[in-house]
C-alpha cells in the first residue's frame, strides 16, 4: 500500500483511508446499522491489507462512530492514522478543548494524529480556534491540524493565523470536481493535501444507479439533482441528464477496460495532482478488498486525460462552489 505525506507534517498515510462515518449506526442513522463485530473485522482486516488511516468526527453517530473505532483499534492503536473532526460551532477556546478531550475519551487514546476543523468556523473567533488548536498540539494531544469544506478564502484566513495546516478534506470525485479551480491551487502553494470525501458519489459511482428514480432521496442532496424535491435544499435546477450521461459514458469504458467503475473512479482520484489520501467506507470484507484493488491500479495517462475530456461539461455545468449541498449564494465552503 502506498504511503503518502501529509502536508508538512511527518505522518505518512495510505492512498486509501478509511472512512468511518457508519461505525456505530443503528437504524436510525444515514448509513442504517453497523454491528461493533463487523467493524472490528473491516478495520482489523485493513490493517492486515497495509491501510493505516481511518477517519471519523465527533458528529458521526453522535460519538458512536469514535467510540467504536477506539474499541476496534484496541491492542493496535500504534499502526493507525486517526483523524477526527471538531465541529465548528464547538470552536470557541473552552469549549473546543472539552470536545478534544471528549473525543479522545472515546477513542480511547491519548492522541489525536490529525484534528480536522470539520466545516468553516462563522460563529466563533477563528483567530482563538487555530490559537486553541495550536496549544493542542503544543501539548501532543494533537499531532497535526487540518480543516475539512474550506474554500480559498476561509483556508486563507486560517494560514493567517500562522498555523500549519497538513490537509484538506473535501468533496472530490469524477462527478464533482470544483475543487479544481480554485481550491487546489491554492493548497498546493502552501503545501496542504486534499483528502478526497465522498469518491464514489455515494454510490453513484458504483454503478448500481441507471436512472434518478433509483437513487434513494436522502442521496438525491447534491446539485447533480434537481433542488425542488426533499430533502435537497440547494434550489438549482440540477445536472441531472449531464449526471447520468456521464455515468452511461462510464459504463462503457470500464467495459471496455474491464475496470469495475467504483475501482476506476478511486484510482482516478488517488492519481490527482495534490491528493493525499481517498476516504472510502467499507462495510464489510469484500467491499474492503474491492476497494484495496483500486489502490493496485495504475491508469494509463490517455486514460487519465479522457475520463477528465468526459467529465468537464459537469465540471463546468455545476461550477467552482465546492458546496454541493448549497447554491453558491448560500455555499459554505468560501
Amino acid at each position: 500500500m502506498e504511503m503518502r505525506k501529509c502536508g508538512k507534517s511527518d505522518i505518512e498515510v495510505s492512498v486509501l483511508g478509511m472512512g468511518c462515518w457508519s461505525y456505530g449506526g443503528d437504524e436510525e442513522s444515514y448509513w442504517g446499522k453497523q454491528e461493533q463485530s463487523a467493524v472490528n473485522e473491516v478495520v482489523a482486516a485493513a490493517l492486515d491489507r497495509g491501510i493505516n488511516y481511518f477517519d471519523t468526527a465527533e458528529g458521526y453517530n453522535a460519538g458512536r462512530s469514535e467510540e467504536a473505532l477506539g474499541v476496534a483499534l484496541k491492542g493496535r492503536r500504534d499502526e493507525a492514522v486517526i483523524s477526527t473532526k471538531i465541529g465548528p460551532d464547538n470552536t470557541a477556546p473552552a469549549v473546543l478543548r472539552e470536545h478534544c478531550e471528549a473525543s479522545l475519551a472515546r477513542l480511547g487514546t491519548d492522541y489525536i494524529d490529525i484534528y480536522y476543523v470539520h466545516w468553516p468556523i462563522t460563529e466563533h473567533s477563528v483567530e482563538d480556534a487555530f490559537a486553541t488548536l495550536c496549544d493542542l498540539k503544543d501539548e501532543g494531544k494533537i499531532r497535526s491540524l487540518a480543516v475539512s469544506n474550506f474554500g480559498i478564502l476561509q483556508l486563507t484566513e486560517a494560514l493567517g493565523t500562522g498555523a500549519q495546516i497538513d490537509l484538506n478534506q473535501i468533496c472530490y470525485n469524477l462527478l464533482s470536481r470544483a475543487i479544481e479551480v480554485e481550491i487546489v491551487p491554492l493548497c498546493l502553494k502552501h503545501d496542504i493535501g486534499i483528502v478526497p470525501y465522498m469518491p464514489l458519489m455515494q454510490g453513484l459511482l458504483t454503478g448500481k444507479y441507471g436512472s434518478v428514480d433509483e437513487v434513494p432521496p436522502n442521496r438525491r442532496r447534491t446539485r447533480h439533482f434537481r433542488g425542488d424535491v426533499e430533502p435537497a435544499r440547494h434550489g438549482d435546477p440540477g445536472a441531472e441528464t449531464e449526471t447520468f450521461a456521464v455515468l452511461a459514458q462510464l459504463r462503457k469504458i470500464c467495459a471496455e477496460e474491464d475496470i469495475p467503475m467504483a475501482q476506476l473512479a478511486l484510482a482516478w482520484a488517488m492519481a490527482r495532482p495534490g491528493v493525499t489520501s481517498v476516504l472510502v467506507g467499507a462495510r464489510d470484507l469484500d467491499q474492503l478488498a474491492d476497494n484495496a484493488a483500486a489502490a493496485e491500479l495504475t491508469l494509463e495517462t490517455e486514460l487519465i486525460h479522457h475520463l477528465d475530456d468526459l467529465t468537464y461539461p459537469l465540471l463546468e455545468e455545476l461550477g467552482s462552489n465546492a458546496d454541493y449541498w448549497q447554491s453558491r449564494e448560500n455555499s459554505r465552503s468560501r
